[in-house]
């Protein structure tokens, strides 16, 4: 009987060691270290030959100015929002791996592009999870023609490959690589070294037989790929689908990017017909914003390079407790917690004694430092009870000096903001610099948070005021000088 070897290794960082410990001393991180079991790899009577260059190509290193630099092939898919992701499509001989919550439409997706392509190249689309049957009830639901799409119900890997040797596909679906197994080692499919084993084989077949290959992967609680860390590191794109479960829409957010940017994003609409794009996100966000309602503003964000028009919504209420409530919903909380300490040091507003809630509409999470300023004015208005004028839009950025520092792309921003008729535009006095606005929409500029309160709160106060001068203007003349003075 061959001898096992159990040693324990870090599903974060790969680190392995002898004992088991508690904390990994390579990446500090508590409870990653897992058992893995090695023995003398045995041969079976499937045994996939994964082609490498030759020994040749191996032996022969070019000058890097005989490089071609022309653009890499890509494939179209009908997917607007997926080729943008993409970078332009998809790239022959790249290994994707997409990763998403359970039940999020990773499979949906990746089930529309091969019914798209397999209608003029080869696609193989390998099943660990269903069976085939499963599959063609998912299609004619969906309502995919997929009559010239490969379906495959397997795990093993060896025989995977034998039937790519025969079909010999352009593009690859793997669902999902957490149950595929290599029959060469004795560990269950799943764990940490046949993940990283056979996305290795998988990697090798892309590159030497040039076939795209897409592999779904399981995320854990922590909302991270299921499997060693070093998984994505192997890959040459990480794609991540977001969304809530109350929500139909869905997120597919680029992590890593070997042939694009990482900053694009893709948005889609979940129905009964499958995944639809959403070629105007911001109509769809604005859809139903509060109108002359307190804790309510509007932020004009980038993703990638598209701008987005979303809501913030804040709340705030009076506590007896000595620990009072910061939540927040679609925004990081740390960033929330700093916004607050400069909005009370800088205007004076108590907010030790107040519940804070911040959420951002639609479900969408940002990381934009842009909206910090409509993050304030959200939580200034509802603290206030002051409705902010929804023709207004604010774009910036807050110091810890309480400072509004210039962004990135104003332009974009205020075009989209246009574009979605908004009168207004509150942005930093440092993007007015060698920067050309339009016409349609006026530009505010503010230096500090104190400044754009003002101009946020203005026109609201100058509406309340008029109410009482209104009043005593035909009651007694002199209030109605002394009133007026009072508001100047």
């Amino acid at each position: 009987m061959a001898k096992v070897n159990v040693k324990y290794e870090c599903n974060a960082c790969g680190y392995q060691s002898l004992k088991y410990m508690g904390r990994c001393p390579s990446c500090k991180k508590w409870a990653s270290m897992e058992e893995v079991v090695e023995t003398p790899q045995k041969k079976t009577k499937h045994t996939a030959f994964i082609p490498t260059s030759s020994d040749t190509e191996r032996l022969e290193a070019g000058k890097l100015k005989s490089v071609s630099t022309q653009d890499v092939p890509r494939t179209l898919t009908d997917s607007q929002e997926l080729n943008r992701v993409l970078g332009g499509g998809v790239v022959g001989g790249s290994l994707v791996l997409l990763g998403g919550d359970p039940g999020i439409g990773k499979s949906t997706l990746l089930l529309q592009i091969s019914a798209y392509l397999a209608k003029e190249h080869d696609v193989l689309y390998v099943t660990g999870e269903e069976s085939v049957r499963q599959v063609k009830i998912r299609a004619d639901r969906l309502k995919n023609n997929t009559d010239e799409l490969y379906v495959y119900a397997q795990t093993d890997l060896n025989l995977i490959y034998e039937v790519v040797k025969k079909v010999k596909p352009k593009f690859l679906v793997i669902d999902s690589i957490q149950t595929i197994y290599n029959p060469n080692l004795e560990n269950s499919p799943g764990s940490i070294t046949q993940v990283r084993e056979c996305t290795q084989q998988l990697m090798k077949i892309a590159k030497s037989l040039n076939i795209a290959i897409f592999i779904v992967g399981h995320v854990t609680k922590e909302g991270t790929i299921a499997g060693p860390r070093m998984l994505e590191h192997m890959v040459d794109t990480v794609l991540y689908f977001e969304g809530e479960g109350q929500h139909s829409y869905r997120m597919l957010r680029a992590v890593k990017n070997r042939f694009g940017s990482t900053n694009e994003i893709g948005i889609f609409e979940m129905k009964s017909s499958g995944l639809e794009d959403l070629a105007n996100p911001s109509q769809m966000f604005l859809e139903e914003r509060s109108k002359n309602l307190a804790g309510a503003t509007i932020i004009s964000t980038m993703e990638g390079s598209r701008a987005l028009l979303v809501e913030i919504q804040s709340l705030t209420t009076p506590t007896a407790f000595n620990n009072p409530r910061r939540v927040s919903s679609g925004l990081e909380y740390n960033k929330l917690i700093l916004l607050m300490a400069v909005l009370e040091k800088k205007v004076g507003y108590l907010l030790q004694q107040q519940d804070v809630y911040v959420k951002v509409s639609g479900g969408v999470r940002i990381d934009d430092p842009a909206v910090d300023l409509g993050v304030v004015v959200a939580v200034a208005s509802s603290f206030k009870d002051i409705a902010v004028d929804m023709n207004d839009c604010f774009i910036g950025e807050v110091g810890l000096t309480g400072e509004v520092r210039r962004v990135s792309r104003i332009e974009q921003r205020i075009s989209e903001a246009k574009k979605h008729g908004f009168k207004r535009a509150i942005v930093p006095a440092g993007n007015m610099k060698n920067t050309e606005f339009p016409p349609e929409i006026e530009i505010i500029p503010v230096k500090d948070i104190r400044e754009c309160l003002d101009v946020a709160f203005g026109s609201v106060l100058r509406i309340i005021l008029a109410v009482p001068i209104i009043r005593f203007a035909t009651s007694s003349p002199s209030s109605f000088f002394v009133i007026l003075i009072f508001s100047v």
